[in-house]
């Protein structure tokens, strides 16, 4: 997600708490409201990362049979663009015993098969079903009622928020997801962005998708999209520095023909070997963008400026001026075979590479290792 907060750098990263979490404090409060007619000042609960958290409730109301409590997000220092969200649970009695649990205004609803909440149902994930459902009960059981509930979970500004995510392409419309595994918010996490990549390919597979396209972000996702408007916006999907991630989840879940689409800065680095793209996981290796200019016609004088160039986009500039077209075709050729590698062969891998403007610079495709003998080290 982007949006959310600028955390200070001198200070430590402060954690927050999931919409999930959220979700189930306000229906636990606005439950006590209904059955005890007192207004609950804090919710208490019980997130699954182990620990018992308390929530500060706002907007409590009893009107005509429906209890509301409401309390706003604190994501901490994650640049979540649900950071702040007010959210609500309105809670009435209904004629059957147990617990009914629907979306209201701003949360979600799943129009596509693929993902953990079946089509037609509000985007409330399981884990905060199964929290919700727990807390609500739990209080249901200590006041000796054999009554039922119906529990409504909304956040006003859910649809405005639902902009800056992904939701329309994975068919959740009409506002954000009420999400969360550990009830927690780890600031920047990396487990997070994995399962959303996982997420997005089940979404692609159930949409009867074998040819995907991974992108680091959104520049290099709108030159690809150009590249190849015959495949549906579910096929496009975000993988950001997880490239070998992305690659086995892509092959695991039935994906054919996988397409990268990237610019120098971090495909240098897939050439290379690395599967994990981010500026601090390895070093761009010159030498080895040195060898490869030679192998495509390069002179020694230029091989020499590319060992001391300071990134692989400089180097980039370099080759193309000087001509050397056919060293990002050789790249893109290494990136393949090293992406199929990590796969274990079985799907069709293709690597294009586009410079910051979307100027394609070469590109190359491979089914199986070209060469037996070849492995990382050649």
């Amino acid at each position: 997600m982007i949006g959310g907060n600028t955390p200070d750098p001198d200070k430590p990263m402060r954690s927050g708490f999931t919409t999930g979490a959220c979700a189930t404090a306000v229906a636990k409060g606005a439950t006590q409201l209904l059955l005890t007619g007192m207004i609950p000042a804090q919710a208490v609960v019980s997130l699954p990362a182990g620990f018992d958290h308390s929530f500060e409730l706002i907007e409590q109301e009893l009107t005509d049979g429906v209890a509301t409590c409401a309390t706003i997000k604190d994501a901490g220092d994650d640049p979540d663009a649900t950071h702040r969200a007010k959210i609500i649970a309105h809670v009435s009695w209904r004629d059957e015993p147990g617990m009914e649990l629907d979306g209201g205004i701003g949360v979600g609803r799943v129009t596509k098969p693929g993902l953990p909440v079946p089509v037609g149902e509000a985007a409330i994930n399981p884990v905060p079903r199964r929290m919700i459902t727990e807390a609500v009960t739990q209080v249901l059981a200590e006041h000796g009622t054999a009554r039922g509930v119906r529990v409504v979970i909304s956040v006003p500004d859910g649809e405005e928020m639902a902009k800056k995510t992904l939701n329309s392409r994975l068919g959740i419309l009409g506002g954000i997801s009420i999400l969360g595994t550990r009830g927690v918010v780890v600031p920047f996490s990396t487990s997070a962005y994995r399962a959303s990549v996982v997420q997005a390919i089940s979404v692609a597979q159930a949409s009867g998708c074998e040819h995907i396209v991974l992108t680091t972000g959104g520049s290099s996702e709108k030159y690809a999209m150009k590249m190849m408007p015959d495949l549906p916006e579910e096929a496009f999907i975000q993988m950001g520095d997880f490239v070998g991630f992305a690659i086995k989840h892509g092959k695991r879940l039935g994906m054919k023909h996988i397409t990268l689409v990237g610019m120098p800065g971090k495909f240098a680095k897939v050439a290379q070997g690395v599967m994990m793209v981010h500026s601090k996981s390895a070093p761009v290796d010159f030498g080895f963008l040195a060898s490869v200019a030679r192998e495509t016609g390069a002179g020694d004088e230029l091989a020499q400026a590319i060992e001391e160039a300071n990134t692989a986009t400089q180097v980039a500039d370099m080759m193309t001026e000087a001509g050397y077209l056919p060293y990002f075709e050789k790249l893109c050729t290494y990136a393949c075979q090293h992406c199929l590698e990590h796969a274990g062969g079985g799907v069709t891998v293709e690597v294009v590479l586009v410079t910051m403007k979307g100027m394609e610079l070469g590109r190359a495709k491979i089914s199986e290792l070209e060469d037996s003998n070849w492995s990382k080290e050649s």
